[in-house]
């Protein structure tokens, strides 16, 4: 039996128009008989070319404004007949039913709707029945039927049509598989909408569906044995996926998960912010009145771990800081703009990833974390939680004063992206002490102290620039050694989330050290 199966008659039935003419034009041109429905025939026929409407091959008219017209069986049976199954045959024949070899569809633009915020109604009208159901029963029945959902695939389908009269095997097969991806993500994406319509106890479904679109293909993962791809998922909001590589090599997978660390974590903030990273933790991120004065301090924490490390800030990259970025070994740099003077400098370096991604993520939206375990997976609600001053239980005898305030607020930011335990000195908006993913908070208090301390003895300073400081933990004090750390490096005001057996224990070192505390309630693990 030959590989390849003749195309004799198509059913062409598409929203997404472009392309179709050509298409039409090519199959009619092989002697292929179309068969159309609605703005599809219409299009086909403006184009001079001869289409029978499915209407008149089922008998029956489109109703109920064109809810029902291909869900037939002169329809169906022609797209599920196996042409080799005598009983099939008999059917066919039976019924007055003909083969339909190549179909073409694509859906009612259901995700385009819900993106430009349309109601429900309209939603609801927009999800397509007739063409999900073509396309399965095409994809199910690949050996015989020619399944394509997407303009791209038009040109090798009609080339292998004009020269050989029909398509392998091999192309069927990889257009069946490519059909049920992309109704597989249609249904999520209704699934995904309608959850959201629901009470909010009811926003984590039952069965939850997860749809990539591969962006790219990774040289490997986390380590060279490891296999490694890009998928976005969801809208196309700011973020490192959808982001334009002006220059620089190809991104690796640690390079991806870095920067998005990165970006997230310049985005927390509105005035002039850099953020610099280093195995997914910050070692380095300031406010300042410009970019270059936020990467000076940034750069100050911790120079030693910023070599190698990822740069994001929140505003478009300006030359001087530009200049002061490329003095030191950096893989990626990512910011909203870059100018045309910064580009020309960063080009100097022609193997510095540099992107831009038009805005900054908003990290007051809603949306899911997904984390992979043995079997299955995690899902959350984001941690989009913000605190304010008005939010802060102030619980000490002293209070901070407006500048701690400050640092606190901005510390207490900082914390929600150090991997925990955490523990963030902070002093006048620029971080001078980081400790990250210790198994002991107190551990985290010792190793930020210590590599301030080291600094200081570095830049040839009097004294370690956490004398002085606020300090942010992301969850509360099990008991005060932590806390008595954080002084003893120098903290003179705290922020963390209380809720302790042994809060009162805490609160009552603090007082005695006579420092400023304060409570926020809310606490941000992260693993």
């Amino acid at each position: 039996m030959s590989d390849v199966r003749p195309v004799k008659r198509a059913l062409l039935s598409v929203s997404d128009k472009s392309g179709l003419l050509a298409l039409g034009q090519r199959l009619a041109a092989a002697n292929v008989t179309l068969l159309s429905t609605g703005g599809s025939a219409k299009a086909l026929r403006d184009a001079g070319l001869e289409v029978i409407d499915v209407s008149d091959v089922t008998g029956f008219p489109e109703i109920m404004d064109g809810r029902v017209k291909t869900l037939h069986p002169s329809i169906h049976g022609g797209l599920l007949a196996r042409r080799d199954h005598d009983g099939d045959q008999q059917a066919m024949a039976t019924h007055d039913i003909t083969p339909i070899d190549l179909v073409v569809v694509n859906l009612y633009p259901f995700e385009a709707t819900i993106a430009k915020g349309a109601d429900f109604d309209e939603a609801i009208e927009n999800i397509d029945i007739g063409g999900p159901a073509m396309i399965r029963a095409s994809a199910k029945n690949h050996h015989y039927v020619t399944i394509v959902t997407d303009p791209q695939d038009y040109d090798v389908v009609a080339s292998q049509i004009e020269a050989t009269g029909g398509t392998d095997t091999a192309l069927r097969r990889r257009l069946a598989y490519k059909a049920f991806c992309r109704t597989s993500a249609y249904d999520n994406a209704i699934q995904s909408w309608l959850a959201g319509t629901l009470d909010e106890s009811e926003a984590l479904p039952q069965q939850m569906g997860i749809i990539g679109q591969k962006i790219s293909a990774l040289r490997y993962g986390e380590n060279p044995h490891q296999q490694a791809a890009a998928y976005a998922v969801g809208d196309a909001t700011p973020s490192v996926l959808h982001a334009t590589q002006l220059q620089g090599k190809a991104l690796s997978y640690n390079n991806l998960n870095d920067t998005d660390a990165a970006f997230q974590l310049a985005s927390e903030f509105q005035d002039p912010t850099i953020a610099i990273i280093k195995h997914a933790n910050p070692c380095g991120v300031a406010t300042a009145a410009n970019l270059s004065a936020a990467w000076d301090e940034a750069l100050a924490c911790d120079p030693v771990s910023a070599f190698g490390g990822i740069v994001a800030m929140n505003r478009p990259l300006d030359a001087e800081t530009a200049t002061k970025i490329t003095s030191l070994f950096t893989e990626v740099v990512i910011a909203p703009a870059a100018s045309d003077d910064a580009q020309a400098i960063m080009a100097a370096k022609p193997n510095l990833r540099l992107l831009v991604t038009g805005e900054m993520a908003d990290m007051s939206q809603p949306g899911m974390t997904f984390k992979a375990i043995a079997g299955g997976m995690l899902v959350q609600s984001a941690d989009n939680g913000l605190i304010t001053a008005d939010d802060l239980q102030f619980v000490t005898e002293k209070r901070p004063n407006e500048a701690q305030l400050a640092d606190m607020l901005f510390a207490w930011k900082v914390a929600k992206h150090v991997k925990s335990n955490a523990i963030i000195y902070v002093k006048d908006k620029a971080t001078v002490g980081i400790g990250a993913g210790q198994m002991s908070r107190v551990d985290s208090c010792k190793i930020a102290a210590q590599k301030a301390q080291r600094m200081a003895e570095m830049h040839g300073y009097d004294k370690a620039r956490t004398i002085g400081s606020v300090v942010a933990s992301d969850a509360f004090f099990p008991f005060a050694d932590g806390l008595l750390e954080a002084i003893e490096a120098g903290a003179e005001a705290v922020i963390q989330p209380g809720g302790s057996m042994r809060d009162e224990e805490v609160i009552k070192a603090a007082n005695e050290a006579g420092i400023a505390m304060v409570f926020t309630g809310m606490r941000h693990f992260n693993h």
